[in-house]
């Protein structure tokens, strides 16, 4: 077998078409997170560039707001072949950008594929309403829903391809220009994603994608003719970004943490359930996933058998190589990631949990973690109240359905939950009581592009996917005639 391409391409500063080399943020020596060796390095936008690419966005706004919605609707089908056509790069891209395994990343294209054409379909269904009825009213009223106009779309490293599928063509097809601040830590699938939007046609200025310091990222979100923020990452950013966001009364899409629950019912597929409660939790991404199961809540005549399944499965997960296609989990991001999960296990220890399996650093270059179980863990402590963002699984039993519920929703955060059942009415009556913004039963999967994603408390504000993800982008006028 040939020895895979590990070279990264060259990153650049991409505003109105052209590709900057330089930026006045100074640069970023990327770290492969497999070797932990510097393997490139970005540069990094500044104040100066964020004016600059805001500037030229809101230059092309005025035409891009008025192309006939067909035209929008043919460039974003344009780009998702495209995306689509080069699912093998973007795979090699994302085992370099974070270290996600190839046999994972393989999955991001076509769901990124999924998510433009969708909205897509969206750009020329776009309507407003008839509210007034001259014969009654004595007025003619409608409405009109509107593009704010220049977005500010800021997104963390865990899924950089996917989480520009997830924003951007939402934003275009309802006749927004948008700049993109990725994360510098995964720089290189957006650039090229952005060669693609330019091979599909869009006119410079209308996507633009740079890199940058925090300052940029703040300058950015308090940027006057920015009209809206889109921000995925954490509660303490999105708090920051609320607080720059307050002076102009600026709306802003929030899709931050989770803590989600897995509740396994004593009647469920209990192999089936374990197998998604680890594979989302241990295995995708190295468990660097905002709404993976991660707290896995286990009813008391089935808790042994759980356990012990969870355990075999834990033991046998292949870390390694993001570039081998036998392996399931890679490394977690970065040097910093691995202290802060390794030290929130040691004071889970401390504070009464038991490791089951894992918990340690695995000896090899690179950033990896075995993949670890908790059991005996306290409900109230950190670990199971604070989002890990590592290969890291708890464990908690239940008697009644009313105590598996009350552990559910016993966390400020509120993204996603799963329930496991065999007992359809069960399930339905559980899900509507679980305080998350989305339940999955028996295997139901995420990120689906027609069902609106997003959550509660500090999983966050405002919606991606469905009607409501494009609605997030569009702003409605009353215009009222008098007859």
């Amino acid at each position: 077998m040939s020895e895979p391409d590990r070279t990264p391409p060259k990153v650049h500063l991409r505003i109105h078409g052209e590709k900057l080399a330089v930026g006045s943020g100074g640069s970023h020596e990327h770290v492969s997170p497999a070797t932990g060796d510097v393997d490139a390095v970005i540069p990094m936008a500044g104040k100066e560039e964020i004016d600059l690419a805001v500037a030229k966005a809101q230059e092309a706004f005025g035409t891009w707001k008025r192309t006939r919605p067909a035209v929008r609707r043919q460039l974003l089908l344009k780009l998702a072949d495209l995306i689509e056509a080069h699912a093998a790069e973007f795979g090699r891209l994302g085992a370099l950008d974070n270290g996600t395994p190839l046999a994972a990343g393989a999955a991001f294209p076509q769901l990124s594929a999924e998510w433009t054409r969708y909205y897509a379909g969206w750009a020329d269904k776009l309507t407003g309403d008839l509210t007034g009825n001259p014969q009654d009213l004595g007025e003619l009223g409608y409405t009109l829903a509107q593009p704010y106009g220049v977005v500010g779309i800021i997104i963390t490293w865990n899924g950089p391809l996917i989480s520009l599928a997830m924003k951007i063509p939402a934003a275009v097809a309802a006749g927004n220009t948008v700049v993109v601040k990725p994360s510098e830590l995964t720089p290189f699938s957006g650039e090229l994603f952005m060669d693609l939007v330019e091979e599909a046609g869009f006119p410079p200025g209308v996507i633009n994608v740079l890199p940058g310091t925090a300052e940029a990222g703040a300058h950015l979100v308090s940027h006057p003719l920015v009209k809206k923020i889109t921000f995925t990452g954490g509660p303490a950013t999105a708090s920051r970004i609320l607080e720059a966001c307050a002076a102009d009364m600026k709306p802003a899409v929030l899709e931050l943490g989770g803590k989600s629950a897995n509740i396994v019912f004593e009647d469920a597929d209990l192999l089936a359930a374990c197998r998604l409660g680890t594979t989302f939790s241990l295995i995708a991404l190295s468990g660097q996933g905002c709404a993976f199961a991660t707290r896995m809540i286990v009813q008391d005549s089935v808790y042994d058998e759980v356990v012990a399944t969870v355990k075999t499965i834990a033991e046998n997960i292949p870390v390694g190589d993001p570039f081998d296609p036998e392996i399931a989990s890679g490394p977690v991001v970065n040097e910093a990631a691995v202290d802060r999960i390794l030290g929130m296990i040691e004071r889970a220890e401390e504070q009464g949990a038991t490791v089951l399996t894992g918990g340690k650093r695995i000896d090899r270059p690179g950033y990896f973690i075995e993949p670890t179980v908790l059991v005996d863990v306290d409900p109230a402590s950190e670990i199971a109240q604070t989002e890990v963002f590592g290969p890291v699984l708890c464990l908690f039993r239940f008697s009644t359905e009313e105590e598996a519920i009350a552990l559910a929703n016993g966390t400020r955060y509120g993204l996603s939950s799963y329930v496991q059942t065999k007992d359809l009415t069960r399930a339905i009556r559980v899900a509507t009581e679980l305080e998350a913004g989305e339940t999955l039963i028996n295997g139901a999967m995420n990120l689906q592009v027609g069902r609106p994603f997003g959550g509660f408390g500090l999983s966050g504000v405002g919606k991606e996917g469905g009607r409501e993800g494009i609605e997030e982008f569009l702003r409605t006028r009353s215009i009222a005639i008098a007859i």
